[in-house]
């Protein structure tokens, strides 16, 4: 007797398929499962034709949507592959135990970090992570103090010999408050780091930060004059946020309310793109910590949920 042959599920289809469900984006899908946009494209195609109908709808710019169709086939196929998961992790090594502590730049971590954390849950879920998000100049020193066993912080801040991965850029911008008009004082008044910081690393002569914002000043031929210092960002916004200074924040993310971003037509020089690196403590948990590494490269690889 001849038996038929059961058609069957190409599990890397189902894996792209998934991430463009999740991305809603063919280019931010292609970064998360490591191919070009056009090997995505055609993996679609052989989906869909392996399916015989169409279960992803582009619309205009560039956006994804899932039909009827594509939204069963999405939650068949979430059950698929953390089943095929399940079985791979039970049958691979010894399951990942233990906990293990990040350090992330706090102005990442409302972004990044429930990513980060979701992605580890699953690919180690017998381990715990403990979780701190602060200044750059604060993980700098933990670090070296052994106090984490991976930390994500700025450039600039990084202990020196220390070998690092950049894993983050982004537009730096000038912040001032959405009731007032501050940027275009003459001079400008300044909410910004202290020159004698007490968290800035000892072999560090100045703060990056607040060196980089007064040179794009001094560069641009802007008087200014520095009204407010602090070491932490949400005591910097406060100023602002009455009026009386602006500053910069490292992230071009959404502000929280009452500021606002000062438009590039407004009069204050551009300032350079912030550089985010991973560093791992000297003698980390592994493999714990190899494990979360992996899932922090795999989060901001993707853009988590920016535009493409």
């Amino acid at each position: 007797m001849i038996m038929a042959v059961q058609a069957s599920f190409d599990l890397d289809l189902l894996r792209t398929f998934v991430a463009i469900a999740e991305e809603k984006s063919f280019t931010r899908a292609a970064t998360r499962v490591g191919r070009t946009q056009a090997a995505v494209s055609l993996q679609v195609q052989r989906l869909e034709g392996m399916l015989g109908k169409t279960v992803i709808v582009r619309g205009k710019g560039g956006s994804v949507e899932l039909n009827s169709d594509g939204l069963q086939l999405l939650e068949r196929a979430r059950e698929l592959l953390a089943l095929n998961d399940d079985i791979m992790r039970s049958m691979q090594a010894a399951p990942v135990h233990g906990s293990i502590r990040l350090g992330i730049a706090a102005e990442l971590s409302a972004r990044f970090l429930p990513q980060i954390l979701d992605r580890f849950s699953h690919a180690a879920p017998g381990a715990e992570v403990e979780v701190e998000a602060t200044g750059s100049c604060i993980l700098a020193l933990k670090l070296k103090n052994a106090d984490f066993d991976l930390v994500i912080l700025r450039d600039g801040l990084q202990p020196r010999q220390w070998p690092a991965v950049e894993v983050w850029r982004s537009q730096a911008k000038w912040i001032t408050s959405d009731k007032h008009a501050q940027h275009l004082r003459q001079p400008l008044p300044l909410a910004i780091s202290a020159a004698d910081c007490p968290t800035r690393p000892a072999e560090l002569s100045e703060c990056p930060w607040r060196s980089m914002l007064l040179r794009a000043l001094e560069q641009d031929a802007r008087s200014y004059r520095i009204v407010s210092t602090s070491p932490t960002t949400q005591a910097l916004l406060a100023p602002v946020r009455a009026g009386l200074a602006v500053t910069s924040t490292p992230e071009d993310d959404a502000l929280p309310d009452g500021l606002r971003h000062v438009r590039t037509d407004e009069g204050l020089p551009k300032l350079p793109e912030s550089r985010y690196f991973m560093l791992k403590a000297r003698d980390p948990r592994q493999p714990a910590t190899d494990m979360l590494a992996m899932q922090v490269q795999a989060v901001f690889s993707a853009g988590a949920n920016g535009s493409d």
